[in-house]
């Protein structure tokens, strides 16, 4: 494979493509190796065409960097192909070596040829991100989707090539540029720390240690203002944080459902009316090591510019904010509810916007400790929770 840094073929690679009868790869790749006069040069257009002109024949396929990580070796051995691979630095190595940092801590992405929200979604998420890139997901883009989020993006442009060039900018002033296409892109939420020595590849891994459903201690509340350790876990079931998807938690109150989604891997943006909540929810998520973007204001109106979720939990708020958060656009709405009469409604609103709606009450009890050391059972208050999820 050759390599994006002027690293020469090794000796394995010419000669194999001496030997080939055809060759396959970008204009670029083809103009800068020695194609045999004998073999057949196929320029990549369409990945699936060229790859047919392969079928039987001895055959060499460009690429740069390393075609394992995010590259064409997947999609050879899913027509048929055994590929012997002669891998160069990828882009993504190369970019880190260029800027002396460590990238074991960073998760790395790909929105080349993919929807760009999961990839920018693990932006928001996770403390740093390395994301491929393409025409129409590129630095601009990524940009554009974190106003909101405090991140800076060091962008590598054309690494290896003539035009190389790494800038590093507040994610906001990305969108405004113009950038080369072949750029490969760091993002980072703090970028003068220096990452603590881990284990695990690609940041901490998820589920968190510790589990989910944490002690309702484990939050900063206002006078038991918390989403209840049993409820929060059933929640969390039903939204379905993970790395790539987008969590809104709604009148969040201590925020402690967004807390608990980011730390399952999901951005999470909390929206909250009272400063003082906003504050704890701010607070809780520093606490807890992670980000909750939080939205001073009050719902439905302060659902106004925001991303897109995947998921939504209203915790507090009328039929009026559970059908604003349906038509957002998340593939499902989890509602949290003491007071019966808010029921029917909040029902009837998951239904109108087409969402199929199931339901359940939880009425738990604890351990409580009696005088005489024996535990009798304290009873919580019963909490309905409905859902609704797109058919």
């Amino acid at each position: 494979m050759i390599g994006v840094d002027g690293e020469p073929l090794s000796a394995v690679a010419l000669d194999a493509l001496a030997r080939a009868e055809v060759v396959v790869g970008a204009a670029r790749h083809l103009e800068a190796v020695p194609v045999p006069a004998t073999a057949e040069r196929v320029v990549l257009g369409s990945v699936e065409a060229g790859l047919e002109r392969l079928a039987g024949r001895r055959g060499v396929v460009l690429a740069s960097g390393d075609p394992g990580f995010f590259g064409i070796v997947r999609l050879l051995r899913s027509h048929g192909h055994e590929p012997v691979v002669h891998p160069a630095r990828s882009s993504v190595q190369l970019l880190f070596a260029r800027i002396g940092r460590s990238w074991d801590d960073v998760t790395v992405v790909s929105a080349h040829g993919r929807d760009l929200r999961p990839a920018v979604n693990v932006c928001r998420a996770r403390p740093a991100v390395a994301v491929f890139t393409a025409p129409g997901a590129g630095p601009a883009e990524i940009g554009a989707a974190l106003d909101g989020w405090p991140r800076t993006l060091v962008v590598a442009e054309d690494l290896g090539g003539p035009g190389e060039r790494l800038v590093t900018l507040p994610a906001r002033e990305a969108a405004a540029r113009d950038w080369h296409p072949l750029t490969v892109v760091l993002c980072l939420r703090d970028p003068d720390a220096v990452p603590a020595r881990g284990w695990y590849a690609g940041g901490e891994p998820v589920p968190p240690a510790g589990g989910w459903a944490l002690p309702d201690e484990a939050f900063d509340h206002r006078a038991g203002m918390v989403t209840k350790a049993e409820v929060r876990a059933f929640v969390l079931a039903r939204l379905g944080p993970r790395p790539g998807a987008l969590v809104w938690d709604v009148g969040a109150g201590s925020g402690s459902v967004a807390v608990e989604c980011a730390r399952l891997g999901a951005a999470a943006l909390a929206v909250e009316r009272r400063a003082d909540d906003a504050a704890r929810i701010a607070a809780n998520a520093a606490t807890h090591g992670v980000d909750v973007r939080v939205v001073a204001g009050e719902a439905p109106a302060a659902f106004a510019g925001l991303p897109r979720p995947d998921a939504v939990f209203v915790g507090g708020g009328g039929p009026d904010v559970v059908a604003a958060a349906a038509a957002a656009g998340p593939e499902r709405v989890v509602v949290a509810l003491a007071a019966l009469d808010r029921i029917a409604p909040t029902r009837a609103a998951l239904q109108a916007a087409g969402l199929a709606v199931d339901g359940v009450q939880l009425a738990a009890s604890r351990f409580a400790d009696l005088p005489d050391g024996s535990v009798r059972l304290a009873a919580t208050n019963p909490i309905t929770i409905l859902w609704g999820t797109s058919r």
